[in-house]
């Protein structure tokens, strides 16, 4: 899901930082400009990290700045197809609950929960299901599988990740303890 990756890319450095042209400022500068920007190959740039060359300076005409060409590392998020995510859920709504995995949040869509028929409860921001009296709300910790993905480049915050947590070993963290300690004690 997380990956290290070691890049180069041109930064500009504005003409009033040119006499301090350090790693720290370039690392700025570069988290400043890759930062949530999504990578067909690396996926979505979540930091910067370390700055490990600097290459020489160009002027370019009519442009203020100096270019600079950077080698560094940088941590991206890229969540494959059928990964096993731990997650929190952070909003529930009548057809599922989204689940924080990164700089994207997945849908785990109310039929992906479990064969029971869940009930959404606004006012508790909940799904419940009345057979087993289950509860799913916001800041339960869940783990799910990725099935489908759907990343947009131009636009990473309208990237869809579909999850499901009916197979065996998914779920709610509280149910899946439940399960274990029930067959436990058989």
């Amino acid at each position: 899901m997380y990956k290290r990756a070691r890049l180069t890319d041109t930064i500009e450095v504005p003409p009033e930082h040119l006499a301090d042209v350090t790693p720290d400022l370039v690392k700025r500068l570069l988290q400043d400009k890759l930062e949530g920007r999504m990578d067909e190959d690396l996926g979505s740039i979540v930091t910067v990290t370390d700055v490990h060359d600097i290459g020489d300076g160009a002027v370019l005409p009519n442009r203020p700045g100096v270019y600079y060409e950077a080698e560094f590392d940088a941590l991206a998020f890229d969540p494959e197809m059928q990964e096993v995510i731990d997650g929190e859920i952070v909003e529930v709504v009548n057809f599922g609950a989204f689940v924080g995995i990164g700089p994207v949040d997945g849908l785990l869509h109310v039929s992906q929960i479990s064969d029971e028929y869940l009930a959404y409860d606004e006012e508790n921001q909940q799904l419940a299901s009345r057979e087993s009296n289950q509860v799913l709300g916001v800041g339960d910790s869940v783990r799910a599988r990725i099935v489908t993905k759907s990343i947009d480049e131009r636009n990473p915050r309208e990237s869809k990740i579909g999850l499901t947590a009916k197979q065996p070993g998914l779920g709610k963290h509280g149910w899946l303890q439940e399960k274990r300690e029930e067959e436990e004690g058989r």
